[in-house]
């Protein structure tokens, strides 16, 4: 067991910035799952919050280069703070575009296959939130690697469901143009979830180095 605090000071203003950005990450993937399950009003809300989410994260990533520039002692090296902070990122960017090929797409949509990857998708930004908020606390390195388990897990599901989606693409009743829409639409869930994935290495990574 380690103590951040005690090996490299107090700083607490980058896990506080850390964690925000899980926490981002996060939300996005809740708005996603209630966009394909919501009509209407409620959707376009939720549109709009998944890009309020994103516009949010891109601050709270440039606050953290900021003070990276301006700050001589950090609770971690900085390359990892760093590395995290560009990982986290990547995930509400990844949803945003989902959201995006979701608006405009003039393909039959399949909802339900969607949402199968959307949940594995918010069970991996579960997973990132709890990790990246244990690098605060100095936990045993059991805890991450458990963590870490459970996100590496979401991500194999993940695969399967993607060759089921990709399979019944092959044989559904689709033309030519909707397969290409619906693949590009499962690839991008596919890489969010990855994206999670890259986030919760980087904190395994951080947790071996200090453990």
């Amino acid at each position: 067991m380690f103590s951040v605090k005690k090996l490299l000071g107090k700083e607490e203003k980058f896990f506080d910035l850390l964690e925000a950005s899980a926490d981002e990450a996060k939300i996005s993937a809740g708005l996603l799952s209630k966009i394909l399950t919501h009509e209407g009003a409620a959707q376009a809300s939720s549109i709009h919050e998944i890009i309020q989410a994103r516009r949010k994260d891109k601050r709270i990533t440039q606050q953290i280069t900021e003070e990276l520039c301006k700050t001589f002692v950090t609770p971690l090296e900085r390359e990892d703070i760093e590395a995290l902070s560009l990982a986290l990122y990547r995930i509400p960017k990844t949803v945003e575009k989902i959201v995006e090929r979701l608006t405009i797409s003039p393909a039959r949509v399949p909802r339900e296959s969607l949402q199968k990857q959307v949940m594995l998708l918010e069970q991996a930004a579960d997973c990132v939130v709890f990790m990246v908020k244990q690098l605060r606390k100095g936990t045993q390195i059991e805890r991450i690697t458990d963590a870490h388990s459970r996100l590496q897990f979401a991500e194999g599901e993940a695969d399967k469901i993607m060759l089921s989606l990709v399979k019944d693409l092959y044989n559904g009743p689709y033309d030519a143009k909707e397969v290409v829409i619906l693949m590009e639409l499962y690839d991008l869930v596919e890489t969010a979830i990855d994206r999670a994935r890259d986030a919760g290495q980087v904190v395994f990574q951080i947790m071996l180095k200090y453990s």
